[in-house]
This record gives C-alpha cells, sequence and structure tokens, in this order.
C-alpha cells in the first residue's frame, strides 16, 4: 500500500488522476476498521517506546483541501497515544508577531521534541500553496520556497525527526457533500465560511498548485504520501499504516534500566 501512495522524488504526484475514492484492496469498512484498531495498538506501544528512548521525534504533516478530513484522522489515528507524547498543532492566518519573522519561525517553534510526535494541521507548505493561491507576495519569492524547505526538512532529518508528509486527496463532489454537511448540521456550521466557496471555485487550481510543490518537495529522507480521502475508513487507515511504518524502521529502543533492580522488593 505505502509504495502505491509515495511520490518518488522528482516525479509529478499525478494528484488530478488518482482515485480519492480508491479502497487500497483494504477489503471492505469491517476490515479495515480491524486493521485500524491493531495499528494504532502498535502505534501506541512504538510511541512509549519512542519517548522513553528520548533521542529522535516523528514529524507528521497533513495537508489536503477544504474538507478533505485532517482532524478526523487525527482524532482516529492517535486516539490511543499517551497525551504526554503527542503534539498537535493546527497553523492559521500567521498573526502579526508571525509576519514579523521569516514563514519557517512559527512552524519550527512547533516542532516536536525528543521523544514525541508532532503532528500538522497544514503547515509550513500552505506558505507556498496558499501564498501562491492568494497573491500575498511575489512569485519570485513563493517559487524560491520549495527549495528553502527541502534544505530545512533535511537538516530535521539530520538532527533525528523522521518525516511523514500526508496529502489528502478529496474529490470535488465529496468536498461539496462535505461542505452541505456542514450547513445543515447546527453543530458543524461554525467549521464553514463563505471564503470556502471562493477556494472551491478554484479547485482546480489548487490541486495544480499542490501538485507543483510536492513534485517539489518529494525527497528520499521526506517524502509526500497521496491518500484517497473520500472515504474516512481508507484515509485513516492509510495514514496509520505510513505512521506505523516510519515508528518501525526508527525501532525505537527502552533504555537500559538502573543497574542492580533485579529482584529489587520494595518494602
Amino acid at each position: 500500500m505505502i509504495d502505491a501512495l509515495r511520490v518518488a522524488p522528482g516525479s509529478s504526484p499525478g494528484i488530478a488522476a488518482r482515485d480519492p475514492h480508491a479502497d487500497l484492496g483494504l477489503g471492505g469498512k469491517e476490515a479495515a476498521k480491524q486493521l485500524l484498531d491493531e495499528l494504532t495498538t502498535r502505534l501506541s506501544d512504538l510511541q512509549e517506546r519512542l519517548y522513553a528512548e528520548r533521542t529522535r521525534s516523528v514529524l507528521v504533516v497533513l495537508q489536503g483541501l477544504d474538507a478533505s478530513g485532517k482532524d478526523g484522522v487525527i482524532r482516529s489515528v492517535f486516539t490511543g497515544v499517551n497525551p504526554l507524547g503527542i503534539r498537535a498543532t493546527s497553523f492559521g492566518v500567521p498573526t502579526e508577531t508571525e509576519l514579523a519573522h521569516d514563514y519557517i519561525w512559527r512552524i519550527h517553534a512547533a516542532l516536536p521534541s525528543r521523544g514525541t510526535i508532532g503532528v500538522f494541521n497544514r503547515s509550513h507548505y500552505e506558505d507556498v500553496v496558499a501564498v501562491r493561491m492568494h497573491d500575498l507576495a511575489p512569485e519570485d519569492v513563493w517559487r524560491r520556497r520549495p527549495a528553502h524547505i527541502r534544505a530545512w526538512e533535511e537538516m530535521l532529518v539530520d538532527e533525528g525527526t523522521a518525516i511523514v508528509k500526508v496529502f489528502l486527496n478529496v474529490s470535488r463532489d465529496e468536498q461539496q457533500r462535505r461542505f452541505q454537511e456542514r450547513i445543515d448540521d447546527p453543530t458543524k456550521r461554525w467549521k464553514f465560511r463563505r471564503g470556502d466557496l471562493e477556494v472551491r471555485e478554484r479547485f482546480d487550481k489548487y490541486v495544480s498548485a499542490w501538485e507543483d510543490v510536492i513534485a517539489e518537495t518529494s525527497t528520499d529522507r521526506a517524502p509526500w504520501h497521496v491518500v484517497p480521502a473520500d472515504r474516512n475508513w481508507v484515509k485513516s487507515t492509510a495514514v496509520a499504516t505510513i505512521v506505523v511504518d516510519v515508528l518501525e524502521r526508527l525501532d525505537p529502543r527502552l533504555p537500559d534500566p538502573e543497574p542492580g533492580l533485579e529482584g529489587l522488593v520494595i518494602a
């Protein structure tokens, strides 16, 4: 599964050509749910080992068009992880203080410390795509940012942070359904903004912008994965599979206990 989702360095992610409704051969919703339960249990164990080891960290970057389901993925994939070992950060419109610094400044401050998993709901990649689509900076500014990001992520990997980058690929029809659901449900209406419709009108152009930046920033050490996002059970299971795979390859180990503890009886 992972190889089919990963974007090879130097290649196009082919987002528009991928099926957002694909089931990835998971065998149906119930089979996927069982697999997800197994993956989250394994993730909890690996996270505990990572936390105890305290020498490396994992950064999970979640991107996608509006209503692609980033929040839902965070809830379902990381539900069993010890809160002490994880930090989720959502990046919105930069504040005045953040705008007074370089665009990576606020991102760097939110990176996971050694022994923890960090999850970004949106990220530094908005400073390429959103800036481009909203004409917030000249083209020569956002054009050079993918090179900055590649170098910055290379440094993070060198310093012990494994990077997982996921683009949740939602279809235009499914986005419409989810937007309508938000409007029709009073408990979800707060999530919808009229500005979402302006973005929706340029759906294909946003996909094209993401095609460009993913192609420029998917590397051997920090690859992108394009996950079909129309079905919640597919995207959550796929993301969990990718994260567990990264942790398995890190193979965090519990530290050795203090000498002389074996056989100790507490009075």
